[in-house]
Formats: C-alpha cells, structure tokens, sequence
C-alpha cells in the first residue's frame, strides 16, 4: 500500500505545472483523469540583439506561487498526491552553490551561441553529435548556451555550480535538491542516449566539467518533498512529493497518449511535431528527424519538428484573409472557421497551387535558416480559396515528410492530433489524406503538456501503477479516415512538393538580401 494511503491522507489530486515561454499554468487534475480547474499567470520574455531571448528566473518562481495560491484556494492541500512540472526545454540558468541564478535564463530560441555551435562541430562532428544524442549539433540546445557563458561572461561561468533548466529550477526551490531528468537532459546535446547519463566525450570536447552538469534520474523519480520556505511561498502542504517531471515536448507525448511503441500524434500549434514513442533511436542518415529520452522509463521519443505551421495560417488569416476575418468578428465568429468553410469550395490539391510553409526558416525536414514560404503554379484561374487551401496542404505536406521518416521503422496506423490546429475539421479532413492514416480528435486538444506532467506525477508518487493511466485522461471524441478518390490527387502532389523546395533553395540566400 502507498505510503501516504498508510498514513490515513486521501490523495484525491494532481498538481500539474506547464511553465512555458509565456507564463507558468497550474492545472489540478483528479485521479479519474478530469481536469477540475487551472490557474495561468504570464511573465515576460526579453528579446535583444536580434536573436537573443532571455527570462528572469524570479519571475518564474513568482508566477509559480501566485498561481497555486490561486489554484488551492478553497481546498485540502494535504489531498495532493503529487506536484510535478513540464517545462521549456533547450535553455540554460547557470546557478551558484547556493541555488542562486547567476543570470537571466537563456531561452530555447536564443541564438547567440553559434560560434559556440561551430566549435562542437569542428571537435566532435555533427555525425557523432547526432549519434550521441539524438540531436544535431545546434546553438539551440544547453551546451553552446553554457559555452558562450563561459567565453564571454567568465565572471559567471566561474561562480557556477550547475547548470539547470527551467522546471529544473522550480522543483530545486521546491525540494532544495538541484537535480535534472532524461528528457530535459537530453535536450542539452551533451547527453548519451545509449547510457542514459552524461556524455564524458562531449563535455570533454567542449571544456565543459561533467560535474557542472546536475544528476540526471527518470522523470518518474519522486526527487524530493515540498519544504517548509515553497510551501509558505505556494500555499502547498510542507512535505508533499515532488516528482522530477519532463521537458513540455516529452509530457505532450505521454498526454496524448503515447506511452508505448505504435502510438504516435501530432501536435499542431503556431509550430508543430510529430512523435511517436521506440526503444531505439529511428536510423536517419539525412538526420532530417531527432530524438528524446522517453518520460516513460525506458523508452526513446523519435520526433520530427517544423517551424511554422499554425502560424503560416495565422499569417494567411492575417495577410490574405482580413475581409473574411473582419466579418467574422462583426458576426461573432472564428475567423477560421469562416476561412475554412471558404477552402471547403477549393477541391483537393487547390487547383495546382503548392504553397512552401517556410515562413521562418525550418527545422525537420530540410534544416535550413534561410528557407522562405511561397506559393508556385498561379495563373487566371486561381482563386483565393485555392490559395488558402494551399497553405493548409503545404503544411501538411511538410509534416508528412517527417511522419514517413518515423514510419520506415516504427508501425503507425493511426495518429492522435492535439493542439488549436486539430480544431479545423477541413484540416483534420487534409491530414487524414494527405498522411493516408486515420486521424483521431482528443476531448482535450490543448492540455496534453499538462495532463502528461499529472500523469508522470501520478506513476511517480504510485497513486498510478504504471503509464496506463493515460486512458483515463484521454477521451477520443471523433476520428476522419483518409478518402481514397484523394489519393490519386495527393500521391503525385507530394512528389512535386519536395521538387518544388529542391528547385527554389538556391533563390534562398540569394534573396536574403531582399527580405
């Protein structure tokens, strides 16, 4: 029997914290997988230099408190089984001995570290990168961040003790006890996936001691229990667990369901992944695709990641669309709805039109700063629906370039979709041909990254017996299966999508100076 159980305390919550790039939310969940309220409280991101993006860690803390206070109102804390967080992934906080941040936190799209980024290729190779980790060698992840620190702040680099990430920070002022897990880990480009610990080879490369990296345990480890400081600050019972939790890339995973091999979804936001879960990495000579240590306990998390999908929609909305937007406003409707209904009278393949969704560059799966959006094939007859059917299949396209790397060596028959993206039934209907796969629609489309923090935290406390838990969190509400008279249209149109990249990519650096 659970220890708390023993101690005559009734767990009857979950306390999930998603600290993201905007603001922290706090969701309290039920052991029966409902989700009974949640609390958001934002803080600022500064941007400067161009590609520099850096937090202040204290605001996290501050949000953190507020909105748990927040959140218990009214309630028996001492009925939390548990507290853990998903958290942004890729940064870097450098802290002293004394738990202090020596600096505002360098964010996952901070750029900055690109010579940093050279020097781990020139000393390890991208190949061996990539093998290592999973990952490309890149100034997005951990490392370079902790290099540039030490090459061009050194007064911080030298009174630092460890460096943390985001929910990292969080659960050691929770806790006291600083101290990392797999999957953020392995968002650092210096974690050996085959081993599960820190690369010696790397960190050794770079000049970088493995001792200023924190342990690293499985998400599901209970790292320690509610202090008497945190629990004063948040409202919460001193000495209530606290479970070590994931990056919000790997809790998405386990909320939408994806905890075992042949489970895949595909999250559609303002950018968008597609993961599934193996217990070995995807063989990907292009290195097109990228890959995670697993919440769940000995598995990998292969996953594909483009740049602007929603968002090329939310331009087109924007840019192309604003009569339909205006008058949806005036009526009291989505815009995208109105849109969608528009793209409906737009048969399959948008009458030739191809659109490249490369609106910020792209990562999965051409890897290429430089790359632009663009539509190809007008003529007369086109029409604006035509145009805005284009972008919805262009963006489909691109992913389903990255869900056929995945399906060369893991089985993927169905694909859960999550995200404000899986709203658009037009778009739902797209997917479903475009991938040739039955497309299933979640009752939560935005609470994945939340719900997978409770569900870990719940293993790790042992209210859970284990990661099937997730099927009373996950209610499929509707599915759309592919139609078949599409994929005469749809198989030649992918062929001449990738034509179309491989064609306009010179154009790419040579307009740089025109955009």
């Amino acid at each position: 029997m659970h220890m708390q159980y023993m101690m005559g305390v009734m767990n009857r919550y979950l306390l999930a914290h998603d600290l993201g790039t905007s603001g922290n939310k706090a969701t309290l969940f039920g052991l029966d997988g409902e989700l009974i309220k949640s609390e958001t409280v934002g803080y600022e991101t500064i941007y400067s230099h161009g590609n520099w993006a850096e937090q202040n860690p204290d605001d996290w803390w501050k949000a953190v408190c507020l909105s748990s206070r927040k959140l218990l109102e009214g309630l028996d804390t001492k009925e939390i089984a548990s507290v853990c967080f998903s958290g942004q992934m890729m940064g870097c906080l450098p802290v002293d001995r004394k738990g202090r941040a020596l600096r505002s936190h360098l964010l996952y799209c901070d750029q900055r570290s690109t010579d940093q980024e050279d020097v781990l290729k020139r000393r390890v190779g991208m190949e061996e990168v990539y093998r290592i980790t999973g990952h490309r060698a890149s100034a997005s992840y951990g490392i370079t961040k902790l290099m540039w620190i030490r090459d061009n702040q050194p007064e911080v680099y030298r009174d630092t003790w460890k460096m943390l990430n985001a929910k990292d920070y969080m659960n050691y002022r929770l806790t006291g006890r600083m101290v990392t897990e797999y999957n953020d880990a392995s968002g650092t480009n210096a974690f050996d996936l085959s081993t599960m610990s820190w690369s010696e080879s790397i960190l050794e490369a770079v000049q970088i001691p493995i001792d200023m990296m924190p342990e690293a345990v499985e998400s599901t480890s209970v790292i320690g229990k509610v202090n008497r400081e945190a629990a004063e600050a948040t409202g919460l019972a001193e000495g209530t667990p606290v479970v070590a939790g994931a990056g919000d890339g790997g809790c998405a995973t386990v909320g939408a369901g994806s905890v075992r091999p042949g489970i895949a979804y595909n999250y559609l936001g303002s950018s968008s992944w597609i993961s599934t879960t193996s217990v070995k990495p995807v063989s990907d000579p292009e290195m097109c695709t990228f890959t995670w240590a697993h919440p769940v306990p000995g598995y990998l998390q292969p996953c594909g990641s483009m740049q602007t999908a929603g968002s090329s929609y939310t331009w087109l909305k924007n840019e192309l669309a604003r009569m339909e937007a205006g008058e949806a406003k005036q009526a009291g409707e989505s815009a995208y709805k109105r849109i969608d209904r528009l793209i409906e009278s737009s048969p399959p393949g948008a009458r030739g039109v191809l659109f490249l969704p490369y609106m910020l560059g792209e990562r999965s799966p051409w890897w290429n700063s430089e790359a632009k959006g663009a539509f190809l094939n007008l003529n007369m007859e086109t029409r604006r629906e035509d145009l805005f059917r284009s972008v919805l299949e262009g963006i489909t396209m691109n992913l389903e370039i990255i869900l056929r790397i995945l399906r060369t060596e893991l089985p993927i028959e169905q694909l859960l979709v999550i995200g404000g993206g899986a709203r658009g039934g037009i778009w739902n209907q797209i997917m479903a041909d475009i991938f040739d796969i039955e497309i299933l629609i979640p009752r939560y489309l935005e609470e994945a990254t939340s719900m997978g923090a409770a569900i870990i935290g719940g293993v790790g406390c042992g209210v859970f017996e284990g990661f099937d838990a997730v099927d009373r969190f996950i209610q499929v509400t509707r599915s759309v299966k592919p139609r078949k008279d599409n994929q005469g249209v749809y198989g030649p149109l992918k062929e001449l999508f990738e034509a179309a990249y491989a064609a306009t990519e010179p154009l790419f650096g040579a307009m740089k100076e025109f955009s």
